[in-house]
């Protein structure tokens, strides 16, 4: 089965300041454990893809916009939104049991003072759609 653990921060749900105020050395030690975390996953065979995404100031929201017209774009930040998505792992492991201890792993990854982060990660199971009959 094939599960998300998505990355997802708040201000209410992180005890810890954002990563743009690191030190360079803490930074590193962050991104070295995510690379080394990624490796281990994919030596397991249970990584399909992992990424880390851009803070939210760069994020866009897109809609469709009128019938034929351009689509409508709001650039970022994005003061009434809460949490962000800061990166995501889409694995496929044998039990739910599995992904939720993956999840448990990079929670722990390092940050100021090398100290683990305890970050929340949320794991959802990646559906399906029945067979269409062509």
């Amino acid at each position: 089965m094939k599960y998300m653990l998505l990355m997802q921060f708040s201000e209410a749900s992180v005890d810890f300041p954002r990563i743009d105020t690191w030190t360079p050395e803490e930074v590193q030690a962050h991104i070295t454990f995510m690379h080394d975390a990624n490796k281990k996953i994919a030596e397991a065979g249970e990584r399909v893809d992992a990424q880390g995404l851009a803070m939210p100031e760069a994020a866009k929201i897109v809609r469709a916009g009128a019938e034929g017209g351009a689509p409508v774009v709001t650039e970022g930040p994005f003061p009434e939104t809460k949490e962000f998505l800061a990166g995501y792992w889409i694995v496929d492991c044998e039990t739910p049991e599995r992904a939720v201890e993956l999840a448990a792993f990079v929670s722990a990854a390092p940050g100021p003072g090398g100290a683990p982060l305890n970050m929340p990660i949320e794991v959802r199971q990646v559906m399906t759609a029945p067979a269409q009959e062509l």
